[in-house]
């Protein structure tokens, strides 16, 4: 199952960039493995996937303990701050930063690692009180007060848009959270890169793509339904 899935979404993330002008490898495909048991990630693994994410700390430390080595772990969900040190060098990239307490947190586990953590932060572009996330306009500022910490780096932006019915209702979002990296970029912010923008989902990843993505998350996607009893 897991096989053929990935063969119809990457036929999608190929059609997407075609679009929209863009190179397919400039587009990273992340496989959202949460409450999948680790037979299903190895069977992704095998058709060629290294980009795993996870929501929660607990998974994501057992599976990384399972799975080879040469797997770049995405932290994905929100993250507590007492949890940090497990996360810290074993995600190549902490998608949901989204306070200052946060990244002092991770800025502080990396220092004593010897590691500069590589974060991006989480921008709650619908305004939707159920989600995380700094609001649109906390972002600019958020970058300035950031670069205080000198064992993090930002390598840009995250969100997580509205479930919809119609995916074409999430464009608005996409694309201002590509605007913003812009306006971001242009300021020229000591350690704070603007490269990566992590948005879309299986619902939506293709608008995603076709409004600048260059990270997608696809779960349901490639997996199938999720356990929610779990």
């Amino acid at each position: 199952m897991v096989t053929e899935n990935l063969k119809k979404v990457e036929e999608r993330i190929q059609a997407a960039c075609l679009r929209s002008g863009r190179k397919r490898e400039d587009v990273t495909l992340i496989a959202v493995s949460k409450t999948k048991p680790v037979e299903l990630l190895r069977e992704a693994y095998d058709s060629g996937i290294r980009y795993f994410g996870e929501n929660k700390v607990q998974e994501l430390c057992a599976k990384y303990e399972e799975m080879p080595s040469d797997i770049h772990w995405q932290m994905i969900g929100h993250l507590q701050r007492n949890k940090v040190r497990q996360v810290v060098g074993k995600a190549e990239l902490i998608h949901s930063v989204d306070s200052l307490r946060l990244a002092e947190a991770i800025d502080k586990e990396a220092g004593k690692q010897g590691i500069t953590a590589r974060i991006l932060l989480e921008v709650n572009m619908a305004k939707e009180d159920t989600k995380f996330g700094l609001m649109p306009e906390e972002v600019l500022d958020f970058t300035k007060e950031i670069v205080r910490f000198q064992n993090i780096r930002v390598e840009g932006l995250m969100t997580i848009a509205p479930f919809v019915a119609d995916p074409e209702e999430n464009r608005i979002h996409f694309a201002n959270l590509r605007k913003l990296s812009v306006d971001i970029r242009k300021e020229k912010v000591n350690n704070v890169n603007m490269s990566i923008l992590s948005m879309g989902m299986t619902n939506d990843y293709e608008i995603a793509i076709e409004e600048g993505a260059t990270m997608v998350r696809v779960g349901t996607g490639i997996f199938g339904e999720r356990n929610y009893a779990q």
